[in-house]
């Protein structure tokens, strides 16, 4: 794929499906595929995320930017049972029975929040998949994600009820979403004493503005237990692309998260991002997500798209080399 360089973003001058390599402008960039932990799983650095299909972005627009990220090399598509009430899942499976791709997709979903098969008792979790399985057109999900944690739920049985779909060929592998790094070494401990097959992913919330939840404790059970990190959030609701600068501007947000982030601290954040995007050449929502690669262990943020021009910006973020300034700079100002 040849990339030219325009003012503020990346044009594709001309695209052809690539699973492992980009070619800026500047010259050709190896870009490999990254391991998700200790795992079979090879995805782009960049899952798109799901949680706008069916509810900001209808099955026209949803294909489109599908078809888009695919084309561009993408492979890692990032979506939950709970996400309008299903519609993404069954979105994503049209698109993949479609265009007969299924075998080039690494799915991940997450049970736990549906409103027909809440929590994650045994039960609820065989049903949850089933329907999952249904909805996306698949007899496997690649990588299943525990959606909520529920400590009155004995973590045995939530354990033993994924090692179970796992035996069973429906599930790959599975991961930890909204866990503690005190729980996720909890469920280390009960998978060694159960011989069921251990997490090897965790989804936090985790972005230039909200650093506090996944750095620390999270961070290094991560680090120690060799876990794929995928941040969701990742452009925290749009306020990391730069589209929302004033209190004008937030007619447009899809939610009060947006407006927390309008402050002192926020803006700071956007004028180095606005800088550092000015030097690379790419759009402030490029170096958000190319700054969330440069951490430890993470292996592919999740960003979600409502047109297929949005796209490119986001899987941008995989040929970005910061410099160590550039890095150090956006790390302080959002200490």
């Amino acid at each position: 794929m040849t990339i030219s360089r325009m003012p503020g973003r990346f044009r594709a001058a001309s695209v052809r499906p690539v699973a492992d390599e980009f070619t800026p402008a500047t010259g050709p960039i190896l870009l490999r595929n990254r391991t998700v932990g200790d795992s079979g799983l090879r995805v782009f650095p960049l899952a798109i995320g799901g949680n706008v299909f069916g509810w900001t972005v209808d099955a026209a627009a949803t294909e489109s930017v599908l078809d888009s990220y695919h084309e561009l090399g993408g492979n890692f598509i990032d979506t939950a049972d709970s996400y309008a009430a299903g519609r993404s899942e069954t979105m994503i499976g049209n698109w993949m029975h479609d265009r007969r791709n299924r075998s080039d997709i690494v799915v991940a979903t997450k049970v736990g929040k549906s409103a027909d098969s809440p929590g994650v008792t045994q039960e609820a979790i065989a049903q949850a998949v089933h329907a999952s399985l249904e909805r996306l057109r698949t007899d496997h999900i690649d990588l299943l994600y525990l959606h909520i944690d529920d400590e009155t739920v004995p973590f045995e049985e939530t354990l033993l009820a994924v090692d179970a779909l796992i035996g069973a060929g429906k599930v790959r592998y599975f991961g930890a979403s909204h866990h503690s790094g005190n729980r996720l070494i909890e469920a280390r401990v009960i998978a060694a004493q159960s011989e069921c097959a251990p997490l090897i992913a965790v989804q936090n919330h985790y972005n230039l503005v909200h650093r506090g939840e996944y750095e620390g404790t999270l961070a290094s059970v991560a680090a120690q237990q060799r876990l794929g990190v995928m941040p969701r959030f990742a452009l925290a609701s749009g306020f990391l692309s730069g589209k929302y600068r004033s209190k004008a501007d937030l007619a447009h947000s899809r939610g009060h998260q947006v407006a927390a982030y309008l402050t002192r601290r926020g803006l700071k954040i956007l004028a180095v991002l606005d800088r550092v995007a000015e030097e690379q050449q790419v759009a402030p929502a490029t170096i958000a997500l190319a700054w969330l690669l440069t951490k430890p262990n993470v292996v592919a943020p999740v960003a979600s798209a409502s047109a297929p021009d949005q796209v490119l910006d986001l899987m941008a973020a995989a040929t970005v080399q910061l410099t160590r300034h550039q890095v150090a700079d956006l790390d302080r100002v959002s200490a």
